[in-house]
């Protein structure tokens, strides 16, 4: 299902990345066919795209730079637009891969 969402705003460690790539593994698959509710949720925590903003008290990144993560499972996934992710858990994308670019 296809929905509009404000795009979200970092948190104070937060990176607020433009998602280029995503993948989908068996933890999306269990989660979804898990889900008790009926109310949408945005799925997806494997991601590669480039932060366009930064929280307050972020260190390890900067505008502009390209990421690659697995997400968190208790906050919205990455198959959006626009995805934000703890600081913490994201690295910088290796040269050797490449984003898949959206149609």
């Amino acid at each position: 299902m296809d929905m509009d969402l404000p795009r979200p705003t970092p948190g104070s460690r937060d990176l607020l990345v433009e998602v280029q790539a995503i993948s989908v593994n068996p933890v999306d698959t269990k989660i979804r066919a898990g889900s008790a509710t009926t109310e949408p949720k945005v799925l997806g925590w494997d991601a590669v795209g480039v932060v366009r903003e930064i929280g307050a008290d972020v260190t390890l990144f900067k505008v502009g730079d390209e990421v690659f993560y697995a997400g968190s499972t208790v906050r919205p996934g990455s198959y959006s637009e626009f995805h934000c992710v703890d600081e913490r858990i994201v690295g910088h994308k290796p040269k050797t891969i490449n984003a898949v670019n959206r149609p």
